[in-house]
């Protein structure tokens, strides 16, 4: 009899966790290869876990709404078949791996100074919150011993690592991505209220991810932010004569935001070292363009759905994507493989009236756009005739960068060139 753990699988970069929604299956039911046993939530989609062979299941050890760690075991299966091992399916392991586990939390508890940090170590937003708490510097959550997928530091093996914390590692005199705010004699003020008065909300999973990534983000990158202004009236002028055509002939909305994804596309393929990210002391440069666009949901959450490879990309299957992963985001139906892998992410603050923004970064990219509102105002243009007053559709661009690998000239010159491709919209182009 050979019993396989079935394991919660890896669903995204930064997801730690996910929330049981319902089993499709009960404890002696016959289960075959790649049926679905039960769905799950993390904070951005909705994710179905299949089984990893044919067999029985024997063990469900979590229940609907509970909350489970990346890699935890969640069911057991008597297998009667082939177990399906492909990668980034449901990892299982045989039952008698308890000695393997013994060993790594043996090592974990005979840490000393003696042992070396990762530099390379990737750390989730929810370990740096953890590690945040307990006062851990960075090399100290560096040198833990991680038992996630390639060796990825996970929540459980941090608290395991605190549990039995004997020899805390002597931090380098260096910045710190990780900071203690008891380092500055600072207590965070006690928030008073009225019970029966005051409206006490729990943040919802999603919120506290989006927090978390918020939090890290400013810690890690020091943010500059740019301003510039377009006169957007030829875009705009063009997008109004040609939407009805667009829907008729291709069956999809042209609203303005694949616009302003070919705008940008177009931008980093002129200034290719803003499409980067920061690894340690090494820049990274991305060659695939992939725009995430941030994605307000019913909710009042919001999520970065990305349009992958937009530089091999026309107007007319950039608007397809956008409006697929439009669609998806607020039908909640977006899959994970269309929430990652972006390497610059634009934010359309005007869809709520704003002006202008000033956008964080989202992680690990280096830079952000923040698009506001299209507004009509009387303007000075010159013309053959010379100075004349027109009215002219208007927008502020607000851009966001890390001003680690990003200086001013890129920043603003990357900026201004997105601000020219909106300007010198040809009025004849075809669709």
């Amino acid at each position: 009899m050979t019993l396989i753990e079935v394991t919660l699988p890896k669903m995204g970069e930064s997801i730690a966790e996910a929330t049981v929604l319902n089993w499709l299956k009960e404890v002696g039911d016959t289960v075959e290869a790649d049926e679905t046993l039960l769905e799950v939530a993390t904070d951005k989609v909705d994710s179905e876990v299949p089984s990893p062979c044919n067999g029985v299941l024997k063990e469900i050890k979590y229940q609907d709404q509970d909350v489970v760690a990346i890699g935890a075991v969640i069911a057991v299966i008597e297998a009667t078949g082939a177990i399906n091992k492909t990668k980034d399916k449901v990892a299982s392991t045989q039952v008698n791996n308890t000695t393997a586990k013994k060993e790594v939390a043996s090592k974990q508890q005979a840490v000393k100074t003696t042992i070396k940090s990762n530099p390379d170590a990737f750390l989730s937003p929810l370990v740096v919150s953890i590690a945040q708490k307990e006062g851990l510097s960075i090399e100290e959550v560096q040198s833990i011993i991680g038992t996630g997928t390639e060796g990825r530091i996970r929540k459980s093996d941090v608290i395991n690592y605190v549990k039995n914390r004997k020899y805390p590692l002597p931090s380098r005199p260096q910045a710190q991505h990780i900071v203690n705010n008891n380092q500055f004699n600072y207590t965070a003020p006690q928030i008073q209220y009225k019970e029966g008065h005051d409206v006490i909300e729990e943040m919802d999973r999603m919120r506290q991810m989006i927090a978390g990534h918020m939090v890290y983000s400013k810690q890690t990158s020091p943010h500059v932010t740019a301003y510039v202004e377009a006169d957007v009236t030829e875009m705009v002028n063009w997008r109004n004569a040609n939407k009805a055509v667009f829907q008729e002939k291709y069956n999809e909305r042209l609203t303005f935001t694949p616009l302003f994804v070919e705008a940008v596309t177009n931008a980093i393929k002129d200034f290719p070292a803003i499409n980067a990210s920061v690894d340690g002391t090494k820049v990274v440069v991305r060659k695939d363009i992939n725009i995430g666009m941030a994605t307000a949901l019913p909710s009042g959450n919001l999520i970065v759905p990305v349009v992958k490879n937009s530089a091999s990309k026309d107007l007319v299957s950039i608007a397809k994507d956008v409006n697929h992963l439009a669609n998806a985001a607020r039908e909640n139906k977006l899959k994970p493989e269309e929430i990652q892998g972006s390497t610059f992410t634009i934010s359309n603050v005007g869809t709520f009236g704003s002006i202008m923004g000033t956008p964080i970064i989202n992680q690990p990219e280096v830079a952000i756009l923040a698009l506001g509102i299209i507004k009509k105002r009387a303007e000075v243009i010159t013309t053959d005739k010379g100075d004349e007053i027109a009215i002219r559709s208007m927008m502020y661009l607000s851009l966001s960068f890390d001003h680690r690998v990003v200086d001013g000239y890129l920043g603003g010159s990357f900026l201004r060139r997105v601000a020219d491709n909106l300007e010198a919209f040809n009025a004849d182009k075809k669709i």
